[in-house]
């Protein structure tokens, strides 16, 4: 097409007063093609593989009570952290997201919200997405998190390992924006095991 083009028009001079430079003719049949071909990839290529990859990040604020046993005491429990999904983990039968998050629960006798002593806790996790059959709007997940709880308001902090094991689902509101509802069991050495109602907002991207 390029060659026609420049054979039509070094016959009709008239188009550019009579001047047609033999240069852009040699340049368009041969960068022609290249530019061509440049932009039908461009137009063709696909998403970038993040897109396709189906990992995210997800960035959870949640609240909920603990039900201290004997008694089921309700104690407050506030959680905060990240997760990112990994797509070599997809298969993996434990989790695809590892998470990190912190952990403020009321460890005193009384009161819901605040008491002088506390159990903080910093635990890592390796959480496991899964859909519903029949809807996209709402799926699974179960949670396994490990890590360390230091109680605080004693003359010395006291460090414990704590283990976590929680079933929950997520309500998607769009791809951006959740509500995690979740059960969690709760295990700390040298007191009685715990288990912590929660629902939370997440902003994923």
């Amino acid at each position: 097409m390029m060659a026609a083009f420049c054979q039509t028009n070094v016959g009709n001079q008239r188009m550019f007063d009579g001047v047609i430079p033999h240069k852009l003719c040699l340049s368009l049949l041969l960068f022609g093609p290249v530019i061509a071909f440049g932009q039908a990839a461009s137009n063709g290529s696909n998403p970038p593989e993040t897109a396709d990859s189906g990992t995210s990040s997800d960035l959870f604020v949640m609240f909920g009570s603990d039900l201290v046993r004997p008694g089921l005491e309700p104690r407050a429990n506030y959680n905060i952290g990240v997760g990112h999904t990994f797509g070599f983990l997809k298969k993996d039968p434990f989790g695809d997201e590892i998470t990190f998050g912190y952990t403020y629960e009321n460890a005193g006798s009384h009161g819901f919200l605040h008491t002088g002593f506390g159990s903080h806790t910093e635990a890592s996790g390796l959480m496991k997405n899964f859909g519903i059959p029949g809807t996209k709007r709402v799926t699974g997940y179960t949670w396994i998190q490990a890590g360390i709880t230091s109680f605080t308001g004693n003359a010395f902090v006291q460090n414990r390992f704590y283990d976590g094991e929680s079933l929950g689902a997520i309500i998607h509101f769009n791809d951006h924006h959740s509500i995690w509802i979740q059960e969690t069991y709760n295990k700390i050495p040298s007191i009685p095991w715990y288990t912590t109602a929660s629902i939370g907002y997440t902003r994923s991207w």
